[in-house]
């Protein structure tokens, strides 16, 4: 596809324990498997958008030790460019994920290193943040990009309360149906400034809203679901790449759902990404 992308995120291992159902609370329940993934909301994005085709650069801090050897090792495996990954001395952040029979997952994040992500000094055609890392962070690389005349897009995940200069800087915001309704909804997100607010809502697809636009369906295609960790994130980033190559919001949000029904149907995050020639497939 081409263009560049520059991500700025969290990096994680995941720690992922699969069960037949999810414990209430104060319940234990015996699990069937464990695994540990690479993961990370921006890692999952920049592995996303580089197998896209995208010249990907990941922006990010990792520790000083194996889970932050092996994700940087992942980061290069699929060509993302690492130069401006910091080493710090906290360890590598850390997800505790529990996955049911049905694929539907629970997920509690550690950031560790990640709160010491720093600011992109160099900001690609595209870019992709998200809201596991500081927000000063986050303000600072979407600043950047709209200095350098870049597209920003923001997965506010997970949602945080984002003022309207801000989001008056964001070109394209992927929010799910809950992040939507904890960030205001639609119309406060397009009264702030921000370009296109792509809804998604799981395995029905998702919804484009823009100012003087009717509402855009984009249907998802059905798919066997083993594990819905990362789909998301395999939406945003492959919209973040179809952005960067030339697409228009439509056609990038179709590639980003084919993407992340995909990313569904294989267990772990970065193992369930789908390739540039995967998604194509899907779409002819």
């Amino acid at each position: 596809m081409g263009g560049g992308v520059t991500v700025v995120g969290s990096a994680n291992l995941d720690l992922v324990a699969t069960t037949s159902r999810r414990p209430g609370p104060g319940e234990t329940v015996m699990g069937s498997g464990f695994a540990e993934h690479p993961g990370g909301k921006g890692l999952n994005q920049a592995v996303a958008a580089a197998r896209q085709g995208a010249q990907t650069s990941f922006v990010g801090a990792l520790g000083d030790d194996a889970a932050g050897t092996r994700l940087r090792e992942v980061l290069a495996n699929d060509g993302v460019d690492t130069l401006q990954v910091r080493g710090v001395g906290s360890p590598t952040g850390r997800a505790l994920i529990i996955v049911d029979d049905g694929g539907e997952n629970s997920i509690v994040v550690i950031p560790g290193a990640n709160e010491h992500c720093p600011s992109p000094d160099t900001v690609a055609d595209v870019l992709l943040v998200q809201l596991e890392v500081p927000l000063a962070t986050v303000r600072s690389a979407i600043t950047t990009a709209r200095r350098a005349g870049s597209t920003v897009v923001l997965n506010p995940a997970p949602a945080a309360n984002l003022d309207d200069d801000l989001l008056a800087m964001v070109d394209v915001i992927t929010p799910n149906e809950h992040e939507v309704d904890l960030l205001g909804g639609v119309d406060r997100l397009l009264t702030a400034g921000v370009g296109a607010v792509v809804v998604t809502v799981g395995a029905d697809g998702a919804l484009i809203h823009r100012r003087d636009h009717s509402p855009v369906v984009v249907a998802a295609p059905t798919v066997t679901v083993v594990d819905t960790t990362g789909a998301g994130d395999t939406l945003s980033g492959t919209v973040a790449a179809a952005l960067a190559a030339g697409s228009d919001i439509v056609h990038a949000v179709t590639r980003g759902v084919v993407a992340g029904s995909l990313a569904t149907t294989v267990a772990g995050a970065v193992p369930s990404l789908p390739t540039a020639a995967l998604v194509d497939a899907y779409m002819q």
